[in-house]
């Protein structure tokens, strides 16, 4: 089975299984940009709960590309993020393994978000030690004209109102504040990898 899916900023865990057990996986470049959405933000577990994680966007128009989309230099948004993710996982196990590895998604700049967000797949997937069949979508992929044999996941996967999904069910692992809130299903990747490391894979 081949996924179709839209770009993800450290994207959830539901959207690395697809990219793990997909044949294929296109990632559709020519949609419109989607505001709230895994496009340019991700969540994290925190000392209070979950917490989203944006990338400020320029965003002038509901039709514009999500190929197009500008990161803003508004802000130090860099700076922050990467405050909240050592502060959120400096107990984890695996954090100091691979802080070297994405602190420089938090200190170089990027111009587009599609590009900073390819760059972070990429080395995630490596991280994970995962090798999928990325292909970038030539043109938009409308609904009637998916393949067969293709899953469209591009508005199923969604921090506001995800769609049922029942080749994705949530494994429990080991989280730094479950005591506190309990298991929290399909945060950041970066949750999993950094409380299961080289396991994280077992796991999609």
């Amino acid at each position: 089975m081949d996924s179709l899916l839209s770009t993800t900023y450290f994207g959830p865990v539901q959207w690395y299984q697809k990219l793990y057990r997909s044949d294929h996986v296109y990632m559709e470049q020519h949609e419109s940009f989607i505001k709230q959405t895994y496009r340019n933000r991700c969540i994290i577990a925190t000392t209070n709960g979950p917490l989203a994680l944006s990338v400020p966007v320029i965003h002038e128009s509901k039709h514009e590309s999500v190929r197009d989309i500008l990161i803003s230099s508004h802000g130090n948004w860099q700076h922050q993020h990467w405050n909240a993710i050592q502060t959120a996982y400096g107990d984890s196990p695996f954090l100091m393994y691979y802080a070297d590895e994405l602190r420089p998604f938090f200190e170089k700049q990027w111009k587009y978000l599609f590009d900073f967000n390819t760059e972070i797949t990429e080395n995630v997937c490596r991280l994970i030690d995962i090798s999928p069949d990325i292909r970038l979508t030539e043109g938009y992929v409308s609904a009637d004209r998916l393949p067969s044999a293709t899953a469209d996941y591009r508005e199923a996967i969604n921090p506001k109102q995800p769609a049922d999904d029942p080749d994705f069910e949530p494994r429990r692992y080991w989280q730094v504040f479950e005591q506190r809130y309990g298991f929290m299903p399909n945060l950041s990747v970066l949750d999993l990898l950094f409380c299961c490391g080289l396991e994280s894979i077992y796991f999609l």
